[in-house]
């Protein structure tokens, strides 16, 4: 878990993600060795790592802040419909087929990540005014896909905020601080969801677990702030290519889940 940690930490800082597509899969591994329910198995790794995401996005959120490169005016009126997605999507997670849904998030980050390959960094980026009925569709759609997988979704919303001219350096740290908003309220929609259910998982409250919260947290918030500062002293053109190919592994990977599912 700790060897873990510090790699979620990083890529979290570096790539403004909640570092969730590195820890779901973990915790699911570790929770399947300690024999946790196998009903509830993916729901304690999504609620907990919403859990871990939370601290850890504002570490990331608050170095990035210091560059100058979180836009909190995209933060509160993109990040609302967000949330709204979040709040559905959790909802449903309880009792949702995700083999469909993990097909989908495989092909939209396959094609967010030969977008982000092929694309030229611009001399000077134009941040374009993003019209309120695709922040609405693109807020929810995000927000949706995020909740049952239990991730920031910065992987979604750094390449449609580079889209709509963000520097790479801007559209990672804007979304942190969006990722932090929907870990907020995935890990409580989550708790709730838990709760009522009655579960009684060991250790946990809810859908979250607190031994495996309290290894990571430490570690990751002080490992984001190492990835946060070291984004920015990158070339921009190199890290859209690294986020790139990032995403073009994690498609990957999903893709093969789907296979398995």
């Amino acid at each position: 878990m700790a060897f873990t940690a510090m790699l979620v930490g990083f890529v979290a800082g570096l790539f403004g993600i909640g570092g969730g597509l590195i820890t779901v899969p973990f915790l699911y591994y570790i929770f399947n060795i300690l024999d946790i329910n196998q009903q509830y198995l993916m729901h304690l790794s999504v609620g907990t790592s919403f859990a871990i995401i939370i601290p850890t996005s504002i570490a990331s959120i608050l170095t990035h802040h210091k560059f100058k490169a979180v836009d909190f005016n995209i933060v509160k009126s993109y990040g609302i419909f967000v949330v709204l997605g979040v709040i559905i999507g959790t909802i449903f997670a309880a009792s949702l087929k995700t083999k469909s849904l993990v097909l989908f998030f495989s092909i939209i980050i396959f094609i967010l990540g030969f977008y982000l390959l092929l694309l030229k960094e611009k001399e000077k980026n134009v941040i374009i005014n993003i019209k309120l009925h695709l922040k609405i569709i693109l807020g929810m759609i995000v927000g949706f896909i995020s909740a049952p997988m239990g991730i920031g979704g910065a992987i979604m919303n750094v390449p449609i905020l580079k889209f709509f001219g963000y520097p790479i350096n801007k559209a990672i740290g804007s979304a942190a601080a969006i990722g932090f908003l929907v870990a907020l309220f995935g890990a409580f929609g989550f708790l709730i969801t838990g709760s009522y259910l009655k579960t009684n998982l060991p250790y946990s409250i809810g859908f979250l677990n607190i031994p495996a919260f309290l290894i990571f947290i430490p570690i990751t918030t002080l490992m984001a702030r190492v990835g946060a500062r070291t984004v920015h002293r990158i070339d921009k053109n190199k890290i859209s290519k690294l986020f790139g190919i990032f995403l073009l592994v994690v498609a990957t990977k999903f893709l093969f889940e789907y296979f398995k599912i």
